[in-house]
């Protein structure tokens, strides 16, 4: 099955270009390397609405899987799962207690991390650090998962 993808850079001063997105294209190389195809980037603020509308863009394009990296920390500022969550139709909690349980054996400061993955419309939506290497591990330590689910997400429902 081929997985379109899509990626949202979510950062405050990346958006501003007070400094460069590292974690978009960092993502994008590791999407490439699992043979999925790009189909749509962003670079948003912390902003819910602009997050949203970025995801609902990406779906809209054909993304059965859209990446987020950024906003999942506890600044008063992160916002991603907030802004995620009040579009989604379900969370899916195993992804990021996958994500934190096996970033614990990197760094202790992976408690502080609110990663997490749902479904929005049709598609998956995974929400990653903001850190390039933790984005690409955290997308490494679940990747065995998301086939499966964005095939069952993409089905068309059968009536009774």
């Amino acid at each position: 099955m081929q997985i379109q993808v899509g990626i949202i850079t979510i950062s405050d001063r990346a958006s501003k270009g007070l400094y460069d997105d590292l974690g978009g294209p960092a993502l994008k190389k590791a999407a490439a390397g699992y043979g999925w195809t790009l189909l749509a980037d962003a670079l948003v603020p912390d902003e819910k609405r602009d997050i949203q509308r970025a995801i609902r863009e990406h779906i809209a394009r054909g993304c059965s899987l859209v990446l987020t990296t950024g906003g999942t920390g506890v600044a008063l500022r992160d916002v991603t799962p907030e802004a995620v969550r009040e579009i989604a139709l379900r969370e899916l909690p195993g992804f990021g207690e996958v994500m934190r349980m096996e970033s614990l054996k990197i760094t202790k400061n992976a408690i502080l991390s609110r990663n997490l993955a749902a479904v929005v419309d049709q598609a998956l939506v995974l929400c990653l650090p903001g850190k390039p290497s933790g984005a690409v591990e955290c997308l490494g330590f679940v990747v065995g998962a998301i086939p499966h689910c964005v095939e069952v997400l993409q089905e068309v429902p059968t009536s009774c």
